[in-house]
């Protein structure tokens, strides 16, 4: 894989994050697991878990926003119509749920 390929969300990620990430998944997802590698309680854990996912969705706004700009810029430059962005910037937030 090149890094080109990776996702611009895990790129985002701390080395603390992503360390997070491969105990969470070598653990199977288990946060009682992940309290005991941490030596932290289980709420901890959660709340490591919580922030990270904010993390990740706050990166996901980002994403969101910066494709939005790109279309809007094209309707400035002229390479498309404005109802052509429009159909488009729709699509797009119903396909990411918003």
């Amino acid at each position: 894989m090149e890094r080109g390929d990776v996702p611009s969300w895990v790129l985002s990620l701390d080395k603390e994050s992503l360390e997070f990430i491969r105990k969470f998944i070598l653990n199977s997802g288990s946060l009682k697991n992940m309290a005991k590698d941490y030596d932290v309680s289980y709420p901890t854990v959660r709340t490591m878990l919580d922030k990270l996912i904010q993390k990740i969705e706050l990166h996901s706004r980002e994403d969101d926003v910066e494709f939005v700009n790109m279309i809007k810029n094209l309707v400035i430059d002229e390479q498309i119509s404005l109802e052509t962005a429009k159909l488009i910037i729709d699509k797009y937030k119903k396909e990411k749920g918003d």
